[in-house]
């Protein structure tokens, strides 16, 4: 099987990198390159992993999917608070380079603009539900995938640096087991559902705000199917 993506395992790596920001071992003062993998032998081996590679992708390209339109809704979120035009909300919005600072807008345009608590305090809970599975996205989304002798994805590895105890880390390293999968399985209803639940909250939020209906073009935009 060709064109296999081939992620080489960076445990020698880490445990150096590891040793280095605690003090163990002194800089290199060479780059030590090591060995590609055996991309024939993984290529050849790779058919018989092919299920379990597909069912991984899907899982992720389907949470990065529903992810994305349930961000792409809090435009309407935004374009209520704003009484103005969807292209314009759009605006304002992607002006915004990070998803933590459109939501933060939006929150505070919430508390001026909100007259009913009840209205409020649902708001909140759709963003808090939102980060919630966002959590599981950025996990996924923004990683190293290393890739077995047989072609199958058994980890993930995180691209950050982490304090326990005291001590610093980087790349935490997981399994990409049955658990993990079905973790990713969960955020993805829990974000199907939440996307029906941010549709029916946009017009008690309108009325809400007393604002007029935001125009919207033609499309479905914002819209994940089951």
């Amino acid at each position: 099987m060709k064109n296999v993506q081939i992620t080489i395992a960076f445990s020698s790596i880490i445990q150096k990198l590891n040793g280095f920001l605690n003090g163990r071992f002194g800089r290199e003062k060479m780059a030590h390159i090591p060995p590609p993998p055996d991309f024939a032998s993984i290529e050849a081996a790779a058919p018989k992993t092919a299920e379990q590679r597909s069912r991984v992708l899907a899982l992720i390209g389907n949470i990065v999917f529903s992810w994305s339109n349930n961000e792409s809704l809090f435009i309407y979120v935004l374009s209520i608070l704003l009484a103005t035009d969807e292209v314009s909300a759009a605006i304002v919005f992607t002006t915004l380079n990070t998803t933590r600072a459109r939501l933060d807008l939006i929150q505070r345009l919430a508390k001026v603009k909100i007259r009913d608590p009840d209205v409020a305090a649902e708001l909140d809970k759709l963003i808090a539900r939102f980060n919630k599975a966002s959590r599981v996205r950025n996990e996924f989304n923004h990683c190293l995938y290393t890739v077995g002798e047989t072609g199958e994805i058994t980890h993930t590895q995180t691209m950050k640096l982490q304090e326990v105890r005291g001590h610093l880390r980087w790349g935490e390293m997981k399994p990409m087991d049955e658990m993990r999968l079905k973790q990713i399985s969960k955020a993805i209803a829990d974000l199907t559902k939440l996307n029906r639940d941010i549709w029916s909250f946009l017009p008690r939020l309108q009325a809400a705000c007393g604002a007029k209906a935001p125009a919207r073009r033609n499309g479905t935009a914002g819209k994940t199917d089951e």
